[in-house]
C-alpha cells in the first residue's frame, strides 16, 4: 500500500473508531484535533512531516512542502473541490486554522470539536460519532491544498481498489482507468454493476427500487454481490481482509463497522439499509 493511501486510510478508520475524539488536551493520542490528526497520518505512513517541524495548522505548510508535498492550490476549483485528488491535504492557516484531507466522491474526512462544542475539556473518545468524521466536501476556505507527490505510491494508488476496477471492467465493461484510487466513477461503476446483479435498472443512482430489491448477504454468502460488498466496504474504508467473493469473518466483521459508523444495527448483515448507506 503506497503512502497516500496508508495516509489516508489511517484517517478514515481513526474516523470510524470512536475511542478517539477530538480534544486539543490529548492532541497526539489517544484524541487528536484537526492538525495533529493529519500530521501523524503521514508520519505513520513514512512521511516525516512531526519530525520536520509541523505540528499545528501554522506550521504545517513548509514541512509538508519539505517532505515531498506539492501545492497545487492554483489547479483547485475550491469552491466545488474540482480538480481534488485522493489524500490531498486542504489548510487554512490564520487565526482559525483548520485542516482536512480529502478522501474522493466529494468526501472529506477530518476532526472537529468535541461534545461541548469547544476545543478543550471533553471526555476522550467520540461522544457523538462527529468529533473525527467525514462528511461531504465544503470550502473552509482553504488557504492551501496541498499534494503528496514524491514517492511511496503516490501515483500508484492502492492495489486492492485497482484489482476491484479491474474486476468491474472484466465483469461489467465498467470502462475505468484502474488507477487504485476511489472517486465517483468507481463508485458509479461499481453501483451500475450491483444493479445488474440486483436485476432492476443500472442507471448508477441506488435509490428506492434498488434498495427494494436488496437481498441480504450474511456469513456463508458467495457470488459478484458479495464481492461488490467487500470491493465497497474496503472502497469505504472498511476492509474485509479480503475481496474475493466469499462472506466471512472479516466480512462480517467489516460490515458491523460500517454499521456502527451510519447508525444503523451492527448485526454484520448486509441487508437493505446497510447497502442504500454503502452506495450512498
Amino acid at each position: 500500500m503506497g503512502k497516500i493511501e496508508t495516509a489516508t486510510q489511517w484517517m478514515i478508520h481513526l474516523a470510524n473508531d470512536d475511542t478517539h475524539g477530538y480534544d486539543q488536551e490529548n492532541r497526539w493520542g489517544p484524541d487528536y484535533d484537526c492538525s495533529s490528526a493529519i500530521i501523524t497520518a503521514w508520519q505513520n505512513a513514512g512521511v516525516p512531516v512531526k519530525s520536520n517541524g509541523a505540528g499545528a495548522t501554522g506550521t504545517m505548510y513548509k514541512p509538508f512542502l519539505n517532505c515531498g508535498f506539492s501545492d497545487v492550490t492554483s489547479k483547485i476549483t475550491l469552491s466545488s473541490g474540482k480538480g481534488l485528488a485522493y489524500g490531498d491535504v486542504l489548510l487554512r492557516t490564520g487565526s482559525s486554522g483548520h485542516t482536512a484531507m480529502f478522501i474522493g466522491n466529494s468526501q472529506i474526512v477530518h476532526a472537529s470539536k468535541n461534545e461541548n462544542g469547544t476545543t478543550t475539556g471533553g471526555k476522550t473518545g467520540d461522544q457523538t460519532g462527529k468529533e473525527i468524521c467525514t462528511r461531504s466536501y465544503y470550502n473552509s476556505p482553504w488557504t492551501y491544498v496541498l499534494r503528496y507527490t514524491e514517492g511511496g505510491g503516490g501515483t500508484t494508488g492502492d492495489s486492492t481498489i485497482r484489482s476491484f476496477q479491474t474486476w468491474l471492467n472484466n465483469n461489467y465493461s465498467s470502462g475505468l482507468t484502474p488507477d487504485g484510487i476511489y472517486g465517483s466513477n468507481t463508485k458509479t461503476a461499481a453501483t451500475k454493476a450491483y444493479q445488474k446483479v440486483l436485476g432492476v435498472t443500472a442507471d448508477g443512482i441506488f435509490g428506492a427500487n434498488s434498495k427494494a430489491a436488496v437481498k441480504t448477504l450474511k456469513s456463508g454468502s458467495t457470488g459478484n454481490a458479495v464481492y461488490l460488498l467487500q470491493g465497497m466496504l474496503y472502497c469505504r474504508g472498511f476492509n474485509p481482509n479480503g475481496v474475493d467473493g466469499t462472506f466471512g469473518s472479516g466480512t462480517t466483521a467489516a460490515v458491523k463497522s460500517f454499521q456502527s459508523s451510519k447508525g444503523l444495527t451492527a448485526d454484520g448483515l448486509a441487508g437493505a439499509d446497510t447497502m442504500y448507506a454503502l452506495y450512498n
